[in-house]
């Protein structure tokens, strides 16, 4: 998140937004926010939304997602927005949604769905 100058808006359990600004190195040949860059950002506010709901002792990994690109991604702002849907023990599953925020107005430009595993006893996978 940090190479894409992401910050943490809203935090709740099982809700998580990630805002960005539209930048030059993050776009598509056309001046869009690269579908790689939304696509990215989420995932984390997915990832965090149900690492959210997790216990504190376990790592989060996605291990499926699908991307609805919907609209082109044209905007000074950008929000992700991370819902869970069915939290579990080990697998969690959450909705996504990018919004594009340009002049006062915010349309809906991706939507994702998205597999979460919660992974205890790996050292290596900690959050």
């Amino acid at each position: 998140m940090q190479t894409l100058n992401a910050r943490l808006g809203r935090i709740a359990p099982g809700a998580v937004d990630i805002e960005l600004d539209w930048a030059q190195a993050l776009t598509q040949q056309h001046g869009f926010l690269h579908a790689g860059m939304v696509a990215t950002a989420l995932d984390s506010a997915c990832g965090y939304a149900g690492f959210s709901l997790m216990p504190t002792d376990v790592g989060v990994l996605t291990i499926e997602f699908k991307i609805n690109l919907l609209a082109p991604a044209k905007g000074q702002r950008f929000r992700m927005e991370g819902r869970v849907v069915k939290p579990g023990r080990t697998i969690t599953v959450a909705e996504g949604r990018a919004f594009a925020l340009d002049a006062g107005q915010e349309k809906l430009v991706a939507t994702m769905g998205c597999t979460l595993m919660a992974v205890a006893g790996r050292d290596s996978i900690r959050d």
